[in-house]
């Protein structure tokens, strides 16, 4: 390994092409963009659960997984959705569309229900439930409910790019959105009873043939700018 060093990387210390032939990945991400127009096509059923489990699989804070997801396939729930997404008519037109929300009020219930998953998993000695119990709570505790509900939301995300990233890999287009009237999906979906909001939505489909943004270059900073090595 090279010795650190507090300058910008550079193309001699970080090379992106061989990457692309090394990683089908980077070329799965290479090939996403945000769609602006689906087809009429529908995504088989097995897909979309495939992608839903990359969800559910993906990484959170002690594992807690404060959030849930909304698969929402009626036609009719998505069109009263339409006016919250501030015009986004993808929402309706995609194969499928997931909401991704948050919980409110992470807080014990939180921690007892990762635990009663960890206790049935693992079995771990009454020392060490107690002790991860007690380090989880502590941890809520020194937030206010404010932080909580951000914390939460934060999650949110890192299972987004989980999604949008197993979608890439398969070769499914979709397009995350977050500029919506949260309270208006919230109250569409019934999620203020569930105690969670709407902090995403992803439409999931195939591009459609005259989506012209298929054609645009994609646009990064690149990677001597985007990464130090220190």
């Amino acid at each position: 390994m090279q010795k650190l060093s507090a300058q910008p990387a550079t193309q001699s210390t970080l090379s992106r092409q061989p990457f692309l032939s090394a990683l089908p990945i980077l070329s799965a991400l290479q090939w996403r963009y945000a769609v602006h127009r689906f087809s009429d096509e529908q995504l088989p059923a097995n897909d979309v659960e495939a992608l839903i489990e990359a969800t559910r699989l993906s990484a959170s804070a002690y594992g807690l997984q404060p959030y849930r997801v909304l698969q929402v396939d009626t036609r009719e729930i998505r069109e009263r959705l339409l006016p919250h997404a501030k015009g986004q008519d993808k929402i309706v037109h995609c194969s499928h569309l997931l909401v991704l929300a948050a919980e409110t009020e992470p807080d014990d219930h939180t921690i007892a229900r990762y635990m009663s998953l960890l206790t049935a998993a693992r079995t771990p000695t009454p020392e060490a439930h107690t002790g991860i119990t007690r380090h989880m709570q502590s941890v809520l505790a020194g937030m206010t409910p404010a932080e909580r509900a951000h914390w939460a939301r934060e999650q949110v995300f890192i299972a987004l790019g989980t999604l949008l990233t197993a979608a890439a890999g398969m070769h499914i287009d979709s397009c995350p959105m977050t500029g919506f009237d949260a309270e208006g999906v919230d109250q569409v979906l019934g999620l203020n009873s569930q105690g969670l909001s709407a902090t995403a939505l992803c439409a999931l489909g195939r591009r459609h043939p005259e989506d012209d943004t298929a054609l645009h270059a994609k646009l990064r900073l690149p990677t001597d700018a985007f990464v130090q090595v220190v």
